[in-house]
């Protein structure tokens, strides 16, 4: 068979097959506002999120979505200490890193994640706390270890004691059967930068779509002003602050002087 008889012969081919099928489901996600400014009264607010299911027509009904919505925030390498007492007084006895791992977790669902999904799913997909990978150093290697290591549950608790953590099964709302909202709540210690929100729609216990957005949460006003001085012109902070001691020493002086 000549070339251009080939040719034809894998064109008839890949013509005959068949197109992969069209995802069955689509998001559609927005937030109330992408960007969330921190002044010195910041007492914390919330980012609301609202979702919408678009469904293929020519796809068979589905009796019901669950969504479960992961907000993660910028990564940070932390350490962790283990306390211990020696001879009557409190020392630090070990500590392990965290590597790159979110300062800031929230898990948002309409129900029980065991309700979702089996747990080789959620494992799959870093579902919840117990299946989020959080690496650690151990010696010369990185990675994670068993949920109920004591360095990972105490790591965990002391995040969620900050309120940085969390895990709510009842945080997503379905409005309808193909629209839902959720509220995401940022403290006042909420870390600034990106943070990545991760929606994914589950049906019959399967992962039907998944999208994800994002928001930044920036600081602004004097501080903002302060802290871009003292990184971009470190000299002239530093001399400022220097002449503004001076000043207030001078002025102090004068005013409590005895005659």
């Amino acid at each position: 068979m000549s070339p251009r008889g080939i040719a034809a012969a894998l064109a008839a081919i890949l013509l005959a097959m068949p197109c992969g099928a069209a995802a069955a489901e689509r998001l559609v996600v927005s937030l109330s506002h992408h960007r969330v400014l921190v002044t010195s009264s910041f007492a914390g607010t919330e980012v609301v999120l609202f979702g919408s299911i678009e469904r293929d027509p020519a796809t068979p009904a589905r009796r019901g979505y669950d969504a479960v919505v992961t907000v993660t925030g910028p990564r940070d390498t932390e350490r962790v200490r283990r306390k211990e007492r020696m001879f009557g007084v409190w020392v630090n006895a070990q500590a392990r890193s965290f590597i790159d791992v979110p300062s800031y977790l929230y898990v948002l669902s309409d129900r029980p994640l065991e309700a979702i999904a089996d747990n080789e799913t959620r494992r799959r997909l870093q579902i919840g706390f117990d299946n989020f990978l959080l690496p650690q150093r151990i010696g010369t290697d990185i990675g994670d270890v068993v949920r109920d290591d004591p360095f990972r549950v105490a790591f965990l608790d002391l995040k969620q004691e900050h309120g940085l953590y969390r895990e709510a099964d009842n945080a997503v709302t379905l409005l309808t059967p193909t629209l839902f909202r959720a509220d995401i709540p940022l403290p006042s210690n909420a870390p600034f930068g990106t943070y990545e929100v991760d929606i994914k729609l589950f049906a019959d216990g399967a992962l039907a779509a998944r999208a994800t957005t994002a928001l930044e949460v920036i600081k602004v006003g004097f501080e903002q002003l302060v802290a871009d001085t003292a990184r971009d012109h470190g000299f002239w902070y530093g001399l400022a602050l220097a002449f503004l001691a001076l000043l207030t020493g001078w002025f102090a002086s004068v005013v409590f002087s005895r005659d």
